[in-house]
């Protein structure tokens, strides 16, 4: 027992360290190409702490992997519980300790957009089929290239003014491949707490399913809340709230995108009436203030907290 302690314990220092890096470099590479804090979170940083996510769905769907063969519904639900803890427990605190304020509008509404327009279209196609289609996967993987051409756009169109503050002394190079660095710091981390905090779960007599709730699909959103929590303590509040709108996105578009390319998969009618529309629901109480006030508030971050540990409750049930 004693060493799953110690390597717990080296992967919490690690997405410490890792994740304060990560946003330090991600703010350097927003001010060298001009980009809005949440324009970045968005992308770069969304991408950086998905990717393990989408490596693992990938990986497990070309080699045949149980999970995904016959039970591709696992990977689709555990996509769809990240986006419900990125947004309710992880957007949540964010706002309830300090509210986004002053948003790249054209960033925000491409994302939540997109967002919505996909997942209407995934409740649709589960509800009247029952299940993720092949078709349906390569739908989401040209939503993801409609996507990176809208980000792409929205960039070459925006304002240079960023680029007009004091230059910073890391180069864009430099930055982007420590950008890849912590990302992969953080995913070594965040398997580290999660596989040795599961075994000191079982060890204490926790039942796996109360572990899967809790340690694998929070494990899952551990790069999300490690930066999103680094960007309020540094003061980047609306790099947070991008990458948790980033990775939602990219949860619909690649981690659920790619395996049900490679294989067609059933879906659970609990994922179909409860857990997808969670998950819209929170979207809209996350978003909804920004379209009408601009701003987030902490009245707004506590009711997702509440939905979060309300829906957590009825799992445990």
């Amino acid at each position: 027992m004693l060493i799953p302690v110690i390597l717990f314990i080296l992967g919490l220092v690690i997405i410490c360290v890792g994740g304060d890096k990560f946003v330090d470099n991600a703010v350097i590479v927003a001010k060298k190409l001009g980009m809005s804090e949440i324009m970045v979170g968005a992308t770069i940083v969304s991408i950086g702490t998905t990717l393990p996510e989408v490596l693992v769905s990938t990986t497990a769907a070309f080699n045949g992997s149980p999970a995904l063969s016959g039970h591709g519904e696992i990977a689709y639900g555990n996509a769809i519980g990240s986006i419900i803890c990125n947004t309710a427990l992880i957007a949540g605190i964010s706002q309830l300790c300090r509210p986004s304020k002053g948003v790249d509008k054209k960033s925000f509404n491409w994302n939540v957009g997109l967002f919505f327009l996909f997942s209407i279209f995934l409740f649709a196609v589960q509800y009247f089929t029952g299940t993720i289609s092949r078709l349906t996967g390569l739908i989401l993987l040209a939503g993801f290239v409609i996507y990176t051409l809208g980000y792409i756009k929205l960039a070459g169109a925006g304002s240079s003014e960023a680029q007009a503050q004091e230059e910073e002394e890391t180069s864009l190079p430099t930055a982007l491949l420590m950008l890849v660095f912590f990302a992969i710091a953080l995913f070594i981390g965040a398997r580290l707490l999660v596989d040795n905090g599961t075994i000191i779960a079982e060890g204490l007599g926790v039942p796996e399913r109360v572990i899967a709730v809790t340690f694998i699909a929070l494990g899952t959103s551990l790069p999300e809340l490690v930066t999103t929590i680094t960007s309020l303590l540094k003061g980047y509040a609306s790099l947070g709230l991008g990458n948790v709108l980033g990775a939602n996105l990219l949860n619909l578009l690649l981690v659920i995108g790619i395996p049900s390319a490679i294989a067609g998969f059933p879906v659970e009618r609990q994922t179909t009436f409860m857990d997808v529309p969670i998950s819209m629901l929170v979207m809209l109480v996350l978003t909804v203030p920004f379209f009408i006030k601009k701003r987030g508030y902490r009245l707004q971050g506590l009711a997702l907290v509440l939905i979060y540990a309300g829906y957590c409750l009825y799992s445990f049930l």
